[in-house]
């Protein structure tokens, strides 16, 4: 295969016609090039910032790489739920395991992760229970048993890849009068610091941005979307969803 028109286009050799550039990326047909979707809720947003992520408060990641243990709030009800945990290995290489929860409700895994950044059941049975992901009593996802997913606004940039941002939207919504939120996309690169890369308030609606010329996130580049309201008594629930293309820093 090879690339004549891009962004756009991708065109096949032998007559088979163009198709559209992110079509092909999620089908998994440019080599090289890749394509993530995240998406975060946090249900009640006051005066502090959060991040948004279904478990609250900033998110905290791992400064090394650890095994993670799956555990249903449910226990033995939850026995034989399958949960799946993608992430990054102590390289910054995608690495997802599924595990089967015991007995007990829970699972701990043999890959080790220094960064989660999705979970969801992957089984033919629903958990019950939430089930937590964690390790030495640290949370770094949760499963919520309406959801049977992760619902977690960040994301690394592996080793070896440079990300995109595409596209991006955030919803806030209240019950309470004349309260904003301050949203904020954040980095971090290797050994760096998170700084604010976009920065913009809102009261209850939608904000959409689509990015035509996307500045290039380097590799092992962690990448988060946070929120604080306007008031202690704000009561925001907040959405952020993202849409990023990572390719391989050896590709065309």
């Amino acid at each position: 295969m090879s690339i004549t028109s891009y962004p756009e286009l991708v065109t096949f050799g032998g007559g088979v016609g163009n198709y559209p550039y992110y079509l092909q990326v999620s089908r998994g047909l440019v080599d090289g090039h890749e394509r993530v979707f995240k998406f975060g809720y946090n249900g009640e947003i006051q005066n502090v910032e959060e991040t948004i992520w279904d478990t609250g408060g900033i998110y905290v990641y791992p400064s090394t790489a650890l095994a993670m243990t799956a555990t249903s709030a449910s226990g033995a009800t939850d026995s034989g739920v399958q949960i799946t945990i993608q992430g990054l290995d102590a390289s910054y290489n995608e690495v997802s395991e599924e595990v089967t929860l015991n007995g007990s409700g829970t699972a701990t895994t043999t890959q080790t992760y220094l960064r989660v950044y999705r979970a969801f059941n992957s089984g033919s049975t629903a958990a019950v229970g939430n089930v937590g992901i964690s390790n030495g009593g640290t949370t770094y996802a949760l499963v919520a048993a309406a959801e049977q997913q992760t619902l977690m606004a960040l994301w690394t940039v592996p080793a070896g890849y440079t990300a995109y941002l595409f596209q991006l939207d955030v919803t806030a919504f209240t019950e309470q009068n004349n309260k904003v939120a301050t949203i904020r996309m954040v980095t971090r690169e290797l050994n760096g610091v998170f700084r604010t890369q976009s920065k913009f308030d809102m009261d209850a609606g939608v904000y959409s941005q689509t990015i035509q010329a996307p500045q290039p996130i380097l590799e092992k580049t962690d990448v988060e979307f946070r929120a604080v309201a306007s008031s202690s008594n704000a009561d925001l629930k907040l959405a952020a969803a993202f849409d990023i293309v990572y390719i391989e820093n050896t590709a065309p």
